[in-house]
């Protein structure tokens, strides 16, 4: 109604309102809020995105000189609770005005889960961690999930040992074989390989007199793959419901697509008029079902992000934004925590395959793009089923496979 007498009296509005930053006596303030909204602008941030950010950038630059850099612990710690520190030091980090000086996660994790050891195996772990994490003169760094994995399996044979030996040099063989002899499979597989690597790094530094895991020998794990059942695709296609789940789903059981792959996957990866898809590298003709999964996932995409500056195909809010690719995580929450495991829908691809043309490894080779031992492994594997059904023509067992 204000508006309405307003025009009826000829008053002209009053000007737009402006966030204070953008009018603020501090010069740097000033000049990195306008910058904050011209980065909103060209990365599709909503306006309340852009004003929680301008908050941020307030509270961290409204009394500090300009040109003086923001440390990155000070934008977690002095930004209201409303506004997104990622923002913010995207900001800053695009000004030149950002100075990391945070510490990796992982090292926390490190000091961490060496301090909760007993005293005299925290030292030696903490330092094999280190070194993992870091590499040395004649070793890589590992990646973040390898020093999980391999802690989680030290650990629990660690605290065992601390009841009966004070350090590393004080392990024996009969301790390691006692520790192994309960493990089975790729549990016991693992264990030694960390185990290995930990007493390689202790006798290497002069940590220990003897490495009690030279003997040892991983065992290869004999894998055994058969056809998904009915109730399993039934399963699979009652949990996956909604329009990423299924296209997630159909990239792996139509295109054999790992989860990274899948993951990675971008708009430019994808010829839709032409019927055309390339994951990982390799371009393969597009099923029907992936097809029709896309186009109903780009259609909700289009209209929950409208001009996203990510160009991968999946997306989510936290990603949409940005440019990077979604998270592992995000296929474990909408798929794997849920029952649905991409690894057997497509295992069960390539032995559909195998299964239904003859067991040729240059053939699933060539289609799936996957190693000439993979693709020899699936071969056996497809054979082995094909001698024990001897009743059975091979171009009908993948339709008796129990894979529709």
């Amino acid at each position: 109604m204000a508006s309405y007498y307003r025009r009826k009296a000829g008053i002209p509005p009053p000007p737009r309102w402006q966030h204070p930053a953008l009018t603020s006596d501090n010069p740097a303030l000033r000049s990195t809020a306008a910058h904050a909204e011209e980065l909103g602008e060209t990365n599709g941030w909503s306006p309340s995105l852009v004003r929680c950010a301008m908050d941020g950038l307030t509270a961290v630059l409204e009394d500090r000189p300009p040109g003086e850099p923001v440390k990155l612990t000070e934008v977690r710690t002095r930004i209201p609770r409303h506004a997104s520190s990622h923002r913010v030091a995207e900001v800053l980090a695009d000004l030149h005005l950002l100075e990391d000086d945070s510490s990796l996660a992982i090292r926390s994790w490190i000091e961490d889960r060496a301090g909760e050891l007993p005293v005299g195996f925290a030292n030696d772990v903490r330092a094999w961690l280190l070194v993992l994490l870091d590499g040395d003169s004649r070793a890589k760094p590992r990646s973040h999930t390898c020093l999980y994995v391999y802690f989680g399996c030290v650990r629990p044979l660690l605290e065992n040992w601390a009841a009966t030996r004070g350090h590393l040099r004080e392990i024996t063989v009969a301790d390691v074989t006692a520790a192994l002899s309960h493990l089975r499979g790729w549990q016991r597989r693992n264990t030694i390989t960390a185990l290995r690597s930990l007493f390689r790094f202790a006798k290497k530094r002069g940590l220990i007199f003897a490495n009690p895991t030279t003997r040892l020998k991983t065992e290869d794990i004999p894998r055994s793959l058969m056809p998904m059942t009915d109730a399993e695709v039934l399963a699979v296609q009652q949990i996956a419901v909604t329009p990423a789940q299924r296209l997630i789903v159909a990239l792996a059981a139509v295109h054999a697509a790992r989860a990274t792959a899948i993951r990675r996957l971008t708009l430019d990866n994808l010829d839709l008029p032409n019927r055309r898809i390339t994951i990982a590298g390799h371009v393969q003709r597009l099923g029907e079902l992936p097809h029709q999964t896309l186009l109903a996932w780009l259609a909700q995409r289009r209209v929950t992000w409208p001009k996203p500056p990510n160009r991968h195909v999946l997306i989510n809010a936290k990603t949409g934004l940005g440019t990077e690719p979604v998270s592992a995580e995000y296929l474990k929450r909408h798929l794997l925590h849920q029952g649905v495991y991409l690894e057997r829908i497509r295992g069960d691809r390539v032995l559909h395959e195998a299964l239904t043309v003859g067991a040729d490894p240059l053939h699933l080779a060539l289609v799936f793009n996957m190693s000439h031992t993979a693709a020899s492994r699936y071969a056996t594997i497809a054979q082995n089923l094909l001698d024990d059904q001897p009743g059975v023509r091979r171009d009908t067992v993948g339709e008796e496979s129990g894979r529709s």
